[in-house]
């Protein structure tokens, strides 16, 4: 199986400047090149890669609208969304084009409130799990990665647990973990 993935933003001020992404047109007009190739599916990523268009003044959505209808391209795989940047629209559109596979790839980072506020994340818990549950309620066979960051600095052995019964509630598809080590 032939995948290409296709960078689209980097936002991460202090190590990587501000937002910034290519226009819907050129993107679309490099997965038109990749697909006259032969390749058959496109994964798209980057660094809160659902703020595409902050510099185009164009929308995420409008780009998976414009990769849809590229000939050729059997498969559109997008990886690492923001809850808070993945909007029912996007999800709709996941769901009802046979080109996006049901895959999901989201950030939690933390099941408590206090932590995700101390990484200065974007989003609570409940928004993550009404995300979750709207996904799983349009798509019931829909794979859903999640990172998860354990032994945050500052990290009380409440919250650690508060995360584990999260995820247990939640029943994500995949866990991608990354340990911090604290002192005990």
């Amino acid at each position: 199986m032939d995948v290409i993935i296709i960078v689209l933003i980097v936002l991460f001020p202090l190590a990587r400047g501000k937002s910034r992404n290519l226009p819907v047109s050129y993107i679309v007009n490099q997965a038109k090149e990749i697909a006259a190739k032969g390749m058959k599916e496109i994964v798209l990523t980057g660094v809160n890669t659902g703020d595409f268009g902050k510099t185009t003044g164009e929308s995420f959505v409008s780009l998976l609208n414009g990769l849809s209808d590229v000939d050729g391209l059997e498969r559109i795989r997008i990886s690492s969304l923001e809850p808070n940047l993945i909007s029912k629209e996007i999800i709709e559109l996941i769901a009802s084009d046979k080109k996006f596979l049901n895959h999901f790839h989201i950030p939690l980072q933390s099941g408590s409130n206090t932590i995700l506020t101390a990484m200065k994340r974007r989003y609570n818990r409940e928004l993550f799990r009404d995300k979750l549950l709207f996904i799983k309620e349009i798509m019931p066979y829909a794979f859903i990665g999640v990172d998860v960051i354990v032994g945050f600095p500052g990290e009380s052995d409440q919250e650690f647990q508060d995360t584990y019964d999260f995820l247990i509630k939640t029943s994500p598809s995949f866990l991608h973990v990354f340990s911090l080590f604290k002192k005990r």
